[in-house]
């Protein structure tokens, strides 16, 4: 496996201007959003019982999740009314298109002080980067499990979002092998691979410039799964149809 390239904590923002790509350890995570390891951990109970991705066209059952959707604007984070996730076919050819409807987060977990602090703090280094304005962000928690054999956590394969940022939280991966990180510029022929395994590691992307995806899991050990959470920022509102 190929180490994540973690950035200087104290060059982490100027890198994503350069590069388009950033990863950060999780103490830098600590220090840069102004939260605990232990109120991180707090997080990480809650992928134990996400609903199974009933929208899979592969046909697969190796994909669980919830999805919410806020505004953050400043230091005020705000919910907004559960919506559906969308994209179009541009972005995801697999499942682009079409309205999705997932479980929201369980209000426990938004209520708790590391959600305010991560998604906060991600507006701030989005401001600081397209200027300062309000966020669109939408909450992907995320399990990719290997009860089957394969799981797959980017279906669609290397693919942008739509969006203006991508941040990846690795949360969790236990008895699994696979699963590395690929980032490849958009209009260039540059490009990183590695694989993320410590929990609260950051990869935030630009999504203008860069595409990713995340290769295929196999079983290690038994109930092997990978945990995530993904958060896209927009500028000027959500997507939809």
């Amino acid at each position: 496996m190929f180490e994540p390239p973690y950035a200087a904590a104290d060059r982490f923002e100027s890198q994503l201007r350069e590069l388009g790509h950033v990863v950060i350890s999780p103490a830098t995570v600590q220090r840069a959003f102004g939260v605990t390891a232990a109120e991180l951990a707090a997080l990480q109970p809650f992928w134990g019982e996400l609903p199974p991705d009933g929208y899979l066209r592969d046909g697969g059952r190796y994909r669980f999740r919830r999805h919410s959707c806020f505004v953050a604007e400043g230091s005020r984070l705000s919910q907004v009314e559960h919506r559906a996730h969308w994209q179009p076919l541009d972005y995801n050819a697999l499942h682009g298109g079409i309205e999705r409807w997932f479980e929201p987060m369980r209000p426990e977990a938004v209520a708790l002080p590391a959600w305010q602090a991560l998604l906060t703090g991600l507006s701030r280094v989005a401001s600081a980067i397209k200027g300062e304005q309000p966020w669109f962000i939408e909450a992907h928690q995320f399990r990719i499990d290997t009860t089957d054999g394969i799981g797959r956590p980017t279906p669609e394969g290397a693919h942008r979002d739509g969006v203006d940022f991508v941040a990846v939280f690795m949360i969790e991966r236990s008895g699994i092998k696979g699963g590395e990180s690929r980032v490849f510029e958009a209009r260039g022929p540059q490009g990183q691979r590695f694989t993320m395994s410590a929990p609260w590691t950051l990869l935030l992307l630009d999504d203008e410039r860069m595409i990713h995806e995340t290769t295929p899991i196999q079983p290690a050990a038994e109930h092997g799964h990978r945990d995530t959470l993904v958060l896209t920022l927009r500028a000027g509102g959500f997507q939809g149809p």
